[in-house]
């Protein structure tokens, strides 16, 4: 991209960030080059990481919570994590069919982005998307990820405030117990409280919260009651939000949280690069024949991976 793309994108322009974002997804060399150039000016948008098994209603809080932020004065941007269509590679959904009252609001971007088979309820594009959100000059950075697993909890890595959503009478407790969410996550939403049993799950949630060992930084996680669809208790929740990020200001948390995420964003970028490498490097023959003593169990896969290394070790002397 130009010079002039990328004043562009600093000034807020929605289709050059667009353009730049597709092009991340893509893994284009030329976006990532751009990206390099506007990250100096990142580093200013609040990031909430919203997450939670399927069927919270995760769209619709969202979708809520930019209008919260938007009365209060607030530029959103929102990076919605979707399921990759098996035809197209594109984000199945997506913006196209929510989120639809805020499409002509100036002070709102939102983005669909496709898994693309990266595990952890997180693209591997979206820590990309999120920093050119942040240079457009999004004061706020929603990131709604895919219905997570247990061992998902990736968004913790990448926001400042993680927002767990589930139900009344959905189980969802447990799942999260054995998930380890009660260690990372920094706001818990039970929405839909109109259903029978919210209440109850707000006190077996607080109960299982006060048993959590916290830390002399850290503070106890608050639990919100929401009916999204109806708008109820969102001022709360965004109340919640700020208050987390005023605590983290304050105590010196959000600071810590950058350099967490800067530190993840440098490990995934390292596995990515030597990723690209091997793919570059490790001749079809050579890969067909160890897939094949896999298979004929003649090889085991670390024995099979060490060979490759092996070889790309090999290559590097000799180029050196």
């Amino acid at each position: 991209m130009t010079a002039d793309a990328v004043k562009r994108i600093l000034a807020g322009d929605v289709r050059s960030a667009a353009r730049l974002m597709r092009g991340i997804e893509n893994g284009d060399r030329v976006a990532f080059e751009t990206l390099e150039t506007l990250y100096p000016q990142t580093g200013k948008a609040y990031i909430i990481g919203v997450t939670g098994s399927p069927g919270g209603g995760k769209s619709t809080l969202v979708d809520v919570l930019i209008g919260a932020f938007r009365r209060r004065g607030m530029t959103v941007g929102v990076a919605a994590i979707d399921p990759t269509s098996p035809l197209t590679g594109g984000a199945i959904l997506g913006d196209r069919v929510r989120m639809q009252q805020h499409c002509t609001d100036q002070g709102v971007f939102i983005r669909s982005v496709a898994t693309r088979g990266w595990l952890g309820g997180l693209a591997r594009a979206a820590i990309g998307i999120v920093h050119v959100m942040d240079a457009m000059g999004k004061d706020i950075v929603l990131v709604e990820t895919v219905g997570i697993g247990q061992q998902e909890v990736d968004v913790t890595r990448l926001a400042d405030t993680s927002v767990f959503v589930l139900t009344p009478g959905s189980g969802d407790a447990i799942q999260m117990m054995k998930a380890g969410i009660l260690e990372v996550a920094d706001i818990f939403v039970i929405n839909k409280a109109d259903q029978e049993g919210a209440s109850r799950a707000k006190v077996d949630l607080k109960s299982m919260l006060s048993m959590k060992n916290n830390l002399p930084d850290e503070r106890q996680p608050p639990v919100v009651l929401t009916e999204a669809i109806n708008g109820r208790g969102i001022e709360e929740l965004t109340d919640e939000i700020l208050k987390h990020r005023k605590f983290l200001v304050s105590q010196g948390g959000w600071q810590k949280r950058e350099r967490q995420r800067a530190s993840h964003e440098l490990t995934e970028a390292i596995e990515s690069s030597l990723k690209d490498y091997i793919k570059l490097s490790v001749n079809q023959t050579t890969k067909d024949k160890l897939v094949e003593d896999l298979v004929q169990r003649r090889i085991s896969p670390q024995a099979a991976a060490s060979a490759i290394v092996s070889q790309l070790l090999r290559q590097c002397d000799t180029s050196v």
